[in-house]
């Protein structure tokens, strides 16, 4: 028998004509060409475009927007000079409120393909007055080009090196910090490194600037651990960067992409700065995760807690919690708050931010959530009233959400950064007694593809 292939209306280098009917989620427009999908990195829901067929697949090809036919009423000029070539931002030729308008379709889209969860609310995205200059913390890849030091981010699918010397998103502090490492690190000949041969030394500059204290730190990290003239580096970034408090240089020889290695040194200063959101004061390592927006973070974690509905008699398991975050905000409201964190060195953090803050209703254990949790309750006999998610883009373990569900807390709250794999985890939990009350999503990365949630999910009896 003769094998059947899908008929292909398109092939490479054609130009077509098409209606931009969806967005998705990497953020590019997305059309019907005689039936196949096609989408248009820069195109908008609702434009009519004219693209050039750029790669063809079975199922699908991309086009490049070559001419806009009928532009949307939500395109906007992007105010970055570099952003159609670099890979930081990925809407900043959409107005603001078409971004979160997209966003929360991104959701609904999840929730309902993905989780087959109908009917659930989702409320509008949740945005910035401001939505620029709000991340506390840049990684900057550095590299050379025709003998030139350059620090940027990557163009698109790529490891090409978009130089820069502001981003339009950033701390204005962070660009500071950046350009002026940049600086020394050429003055004082210490080599980058080059991916291509293995060969050099500093791999990334990382800044890290306490929004509400303007505490700043520097980390370089470096593929090995010896640093020529680092005396006479630090001096020079002693003298340069306002607010300057810890120097740091984290050591990564791995061949990854990986950005942060295992060994970690304070070369000047302190070990961390300190940050605070509403009144909690929270002490930041270099490798600790710390949420990059701490205005949007308030808005996150009062949602949070308004879904949490605690009276001050709950026991509240916090899996994945950092540095505390979410635990410390729970804690002022709960009797207990247990909070399980797979890095050491945030845990370590997050003790040390409850004893800042005065705390001593929460307790930090680490290890991976999907084999504490399970301990927690299967050996110590421990059974949460409250459970709060936030887990990294893969989402939850299977064996966590398992002990969730035979755990039966009365309330799930779950923070996500990934509507994919929230949908499946949602979906999950469905399944094993629980129903979606309400979906909230904020905007806590205005200008990229990226939305955060949080769910509130309650036990029904079955």
């Amino acid at each position: 028998m003769a094998k059947v292939t899908a008929n292909i209306p398109v092939q490479k280098n054609q130009s077509i004509e098409l209606e931009i009917t969806g967005q998705g989620h990497e953020g590019e427009g997305v059309g019907r060409y005689e039936g196949f999908t096609i989408f248009v990195p820069g195109a908008i829901k609702g434009e009519r475009v004219k693209a050039k067929i750029v790669k063809v697949q079975k199922s699908f090809a991309y086009g490049r927007l070559m001419d806009l036919l009928h532009p949307s009423h939500h395109r906007t000029e992007p105010s970055c000079p570099i952003y159609h070539r670099c890979g930081g931002c990925h809407l900043q030729h959409m107005t603001y409120e078409g971004q979160l308008e997209h966003k929360r379709q991104m959701v609904i889209d999840s929730l309902t393909r993905i989780g087959k969860l109908e009917n659930v609310p989702v409320h509008p995205t949740l945005g910035m007055d401001v939505p620029w200059e709000y991340r506390n913390k840049s990684q900057v890849p550095v590299g050379l080009v025709n003998g030139k030091i350059v620090t940027g981010f990557y163009a698109p699918r790529t490891h090409e090196i978009i130089d820069m010397e502001g981003c339009p998103i950033q701390h204005p502090y962070s660009d500071e910090i950046v350009n002026k490492v940049k600086r020394a690190l050429e003055n004082l000949n210490i080599p980058p490194y080059d991916e291509a041969s293995k060969k050099g030394l500093v791999r990334h500059i990382v800044a890290r600037v306490g929004y509400h204290t303007d505490e700043t730190m520097v980390v370089l990290i470096t593929n090995g651990r010896k640093i020529p003239k680092v005396e006479e580096l630090i001096q020079r970034l002693r003298g340069e960067i306002p607010h300057l408090v810890s120097i740091i240089q984290n050591v990564n020889t791995a061949v990854t992409n990986v950005i942060f290695g295992p060994d970690t040194i304070t070369l000047w200063g302190k070990d961390t700065i300190e940050d605070r959101i509403d009144d909690i004061r929270f002490s930041i390592s270099a490798r600790s995760f710390f949420q990059v927006n701490p205005i949007q973070t308030k808005v996150l974690y009062g949602k949070a807690l308004e879904y949490a509905q605690l009276t001050g008699e709950e026991t509240v398991i916090d899996a994945y919690c950092g540095i505390g975050t979410i635990s410390l905000f729970l804690a002022k409201k709960a009797k207990q708050v247990i909070g399980v964190e797979v890095v050491k060195e945030a845990i370590d953090d997050a003790k040390r931010n409850a004893a800042l803050n005065g705390i001593t209703n929460a307790e930090f254990l680490v290890g991976e959530a999907e084999k504490v949790i399970p301990d927690l309750y299967e050996k110590r006999g421990l059974k949460a009233d409250v459970v709060v998610v936030d887990p990294p883009r893969k989402g939850c373990d299977e064996a966590l959400l398992q002990t969730i569900a035979d755990m039966q807390p009365e309330r799930v709250v779950y923070v996500s950064c990934n509507p994919s794999t929230l949908a499946r985890d949602l979906r999950y939990l469905e399944d094993r007694g629980y129903k979606t009350q309400e979906v909230q999503p904020v905007d806590m990365f205005p200008q990229t593809k990226h939305v955060e949630c949080v769910i509130g999910m309650q036990r029904i009896d079955t």
